[in-house]
């Protein structure tokens, strides 16, 4: 039996190398997008070792929109057939709020964030030949109740989340497009340690999700085949509670 191939932008790092090893233990082969060399985390590293998943390696700066173009033919290519799935994962983040925005840094974010993302998915469609893909867009909690920290960011983010439902109906039958909507999930070392607990008790859930959480929804959305257009938000009940700012701007030491 042929397993299925999953595409994951950005699938060798944090929250996307969660995704993948989950995927590959859902019986999926890989085809793990990164923008230069570089290798898997350990938590994918194990989850291959442990599936003996079929899995490789494509390169691509999703800035560039030849390169976006040029993505999924590589994938075919390799792997003789076309994905059944697609993780739309990868991002572009920056702060800045709107005083610092630029056209160009604008355009930038817009092309990672939003344009790859949305050629990926059309690509795809148009060469599934009748089979109907699942996509998933990985987009943030914020889209709910922006704050200003992050304004580029925020913006090519809400554009992603308008666009999953805008895109499931416009291919209807053709493919399944859905989204999940993370919360603080892998704090940088901006946070401290304490902080995040602080954060964590501010939920609804008096938690932070977890990067096999969000994976978690991924697998279920790649599988639930009578949902489409919809939006999963694995952020502990933040988009239940507006906040002023970003949260590395919260309940600092």
């Amino acid at each position: 039996m042929t397993r299925k191939l999953a595409l994951v932008t950005g699938g060798l790092h944090r929250v996307g190398a969660a995704i993948s090893a989950r995927l590959a233990r859902e019986g999926y082969e890989l085809a793990l997008h990164k923008r230069s060399a570089a290798e898997a985390d350990p938590v994918l590293a194990d989850a291959l070792a442990e599936t003996g998943a079929r899995s490789h390696r494509f390169a691509a700066d999703l800035a560039n929109p030849a390169e976006v173009d040029a993505l999924l033919p590589a994938v075919i290519d390799k792997f003789g057939r076309v994905p059944d799935l697609l993780v739309n994962n990868a991002a572009l983040f920056a702060e800045g709020e709107w005083a610092d925005l630029s056209a160009a840094a604008l355009a930038d974010m817009m092309q990672v964030n939003h344009h790859a993302p949305v050629m990926l998915a059309k690509a795809l469609v148009a060469a599934s030949e009748g089979r109907r893909p699942a996509i998933v867009n990985i987009v943030d909690q914020r889209v709910v109740h922006p704050v200003p920290d992050q304004v580029a960011y925020s913006l090519s983010k809400s554009a992603l989340w308008q666009a999953t439902a805008t895109l499931a109906v416009a291919f209807g039958g053709r493919a399944r497009v859905n989204a999940v909507a993370p919360g603080l999930t892998m704090a940088t070392d901006d946070y401290s340690d304490a902080q995040v607990e602080r954060l964590a008790k501010r939920m609804p859930l008096g938690a932070l999700p977890t990067p096999a959480e969000i994976a978690d929804a991924v697998a279920w959305l790649a599988r639930a085949e009578a949902v489409t257009g919809q939006t999963i938000f694995v952020d502990g009940g933040a988009h239940l509670a507006p906040m002023a700012r970003d949260f590395v701007a919260l309940e600092r030491d």
